[in-house]
């Protein structure tokens, strides 16, 4: 009763607070084990995930410091999310990501961590890229823009929709970690992730991989062949969606 009830209120806060355009429906299976990795720019993200992929063994991350909030508590119990902290490996969070993936579960993850307060992309950090390599199963890039926090509560308070986008890329399969140089090939890893989302975004949401050679390795491919079918020499194996 209670995830209907969360899920409810989540479809009612999107519907009556954006306009999506999204390429999800085509891209996304609607069965089947898979990571989502994207970028994150505001606190309606967690909210279009729900909205959006409409399954009931989404695995998704929630920051510690929301454990306070009588909110976003609740609806961190309603829906299963997984605590984690962020500063510190958090190895209970990692297994039990990695159970509910094994179990057939959808995982939807930031790999900067937190919002980006300047709306551009920040460096990677290495947990979805561990994530992905340690469970083996698809990794799409997804890429959102629009949804702000200061656009998206500038309108609120015009009460205005907000326009958002949403860009789901080809998936591919990160390898598992092995050999002496892990710590090296998960940086590749990470860096390989993070190129994928920047090819989706708009040249200025690219942050800090804006001149990274890997993200010129890909819109120049990108430019060369339709988008939706396009990939650059591999650096990692791809998978498409069944």
């Amino acid at each position: 009763m209670g995830y209907k009830l969360a899920r409810f209120l989540i479809h009612l806060i999107v519907v009556l607070t954006t306009r999506v355009t999204s390429n999800y429906c085509e891209v996304l299976p609607r069965t089947g084990s898979y990571i989502v990795a994207a970028n994150h720019l505001g606190r309606i993200d967690a909210a279009l995930i729900y909205h959006y992929i409409n399954r009931n063994d989404l695995i998704i991350f929630v920051a510690e410091k929301y454990r306070d909030n009588p909110f976003f508590a609740w609806f961190t119990r309603q829906l299963n999310a997984i605590y984690i902290d962020r500063y510190n490996a958090d190895f209970a969070a990692v297994r039990e990501v990695l159970k509910r993936i094994k179990a057939g579960g959808v995982m939807v993850i930031a790999p900067e961590g937190t919002r980006s307060r300047s709306g551009t992309l920040q460096p990677g950090l290495p947990g979805a890229a561990y994530l992905a390599s340690k469970a083996g199963v698809p990794l799409y890039p997804g890429a959102a823009t629009g949804c702000e926090d200061s656009i998206f509560f500038a309108n609120l308070k015009r009460l205005r929709r907000t326009q958002v986008n949403i860009v789901i890329g080809q998936p591919f399969i990160l390898p598992p970690l092995k050999g002496p140089d892990r710590d090296e090939t998960l940086q590749q890893y990470t860096d390989e992730i993070m190129c994928q989302i920047a090819a989706l975004l708009p040249e200025k949401y690219r942050g800090v991989y804006a001149d990274h050679p890997r993200l010129k390795e890909l819109l120049a491919s990108m430019a060369s062949v339709d988008s939706t079918e396009s990939t650059a020499e591999p650096l990692v194996q791809t998978d498409p969606p069944s």
